[in-house]
């Protein structure tokens, strides 16, 4: 996004959700590639496969996408509420960095007051279904008593808190909690009342849990195919409900062959929440005009943003012509001068400084610059006070 003549320094905000990276940019001259280089030197790949694998949005469709995004326009559930904490998250860290400078912050306070008016004047976040209740759904459809079950989750970050809420809510026979931070996980653990075990034991003890959530870091699947067939043949056949919600996947994707085994992971879980986007597509229209609105305003400020170095010389050139005036009627005062002779000799000044680059415009050049200049001085000088 240009960010107009006034950015010193380039600024840059990074927002990582569970199925997007998107960084966001503010800076006289893009600097595309270098970025791209940067994040696929960091993600561990090549500049050629992540740039096959991006986009680029500039000024308006960049705005326009960033007021979708927080809207929860732009989600793989529509109206989900928790990436709008996700981006606030982000912009937080962005500040701490130093990295967010007056246009993105404008940026994302805009998207923030767009995202609270599109859920308070529109529909867009009635029956939501986040990831973690659409899996609370599908465990639901395979188990006819959820009291019966005991749900493993592997992991302890923010969407393992939010699948356990959810899950606690139907009051399973157990909750465990596996994660490589033991401490992180005993304090989750504690907040549901489960119990809390190393990531080392799970393939020994797969096969005690009816259902299994993860969500971890990791950058290699931590359940295997084999750990999973073992556990099967421990518990005879009977039925395994596992939901993978990382990226890339915790599960190893064999593992959805096997016939006892019901694996959703974060694609598989759109097809779940399509129901309730289909009641909602009505307000849809609605929240796009309300972007719509909110781009408008953005990018108007914008426009403003880049005059401000004109209107701040014009005002030191008055302020220059000002003081001239002023010390020379001072002067005159102390010399004993009619006080009405000064005044009018200080307005005569100030008019005189003020009309002067008119005045040479309108006398000089061809008559095409004049006729220009004539059109210039009437918009300017000569406009009627409505």
């Amino acid at each position: 996004m240009r960010s107009g003549a006034l950015t010193r320094q380039p600024e840059a905000a990074l927002i990582s959700t569970c199925n997007r990276t998107e960084i966001y940019c503010a800076c006289e001259q893009p600097q595309l590639q270098h970025t791209l280089d940067w994040l696929a030197h960091s993600g561990g790949v090549s500049s050629e496969l992540l740039r096959a694998h991006s986009y680029v949005l500039q000024d308006g469709m960049a705005a326009r996408h960033a007021f979708r995004v927080a809207s929860g326009l732009d989600s793989m559930v529509l109206g989900e509420p928790q990436i709008l904490g996700q981006i606030k998250d982000a912009v937080r860290a962005a500040e701490a960095a130093g990295s967010l400078g007056t246009t993105l912050s404008q940026l994302f306070q805009r998207s923030f007051a767009v995202a609270k008016e599109v859920r308070t004047s529109t529909e867009i976040g009635a029956h939501s279904i986040s990831m973690a209740a659409a899996a609370v759904r599908l465990a639901g459809q395979l188990f006819e008593d959820l009291g019966e079950v005991k749900v493993l989750f592997v992991g302890a970050g923010e969407m393992i808190d939010l699948c356990a809420t959810h899950f606690a809510a139907k009051t399973p026979k157990s909750m465990a909690i596996a994660n490589r931070t033991l401490s992180r996980g005993e304090e989750l653990a504690s907040k549901f009342g489960a119990e809390v075990m190393r990531l080392a034991d799970v393939p020994d003890r797969l096969h005690e849990f009816d259902a299994v959530v993860s969500c971890t870091a990791s950058t290699l699947p931590i359940i295997g195919l084999g750990s999973v067939e073992r556990a099967l043949k421990r518990r005879r056949r009977r039925p395994m409900f596992m939901v993978d919600l990382a990226v890339p996947r915790d599960i190893e994707i064999e593992v959805k062959a096997l016939e006892d085994v019901y694996l959703y992971t974060v694609d598989d879980l759109a097809g779940v929440v399509q129901t309730a986007q289909a009641s909602r597509q009505a307000a849809v229209a609605q929240a796009e005009a309300i972007v719509d609105a909110g781009v408008q305003n953005f990018l108007h400020w914008l426009e403003q943003r880049s005059s401000v170095p004109l209107i701040q010389q014009l005002n030191a050139q008055a302020d220059e012509w000002r003081t001239t005036e002023i010390m020379r009627a001072r002067k005159l005062l102390a010399k004993g001068e009619d006080v009405e002779a000064v005044l009018e000799a200080l307005s005569r000044g100030l008019t005189q400084k003020m009309l002067h680059g008119a005045m040479a415009e309108l006398r000089a050049g061809d008559t095409a610059a004049r006729e220009r200049a004539s059109t210039a001085v009437q918009h300017f000088f000569l406009r009627k006070e409505r």
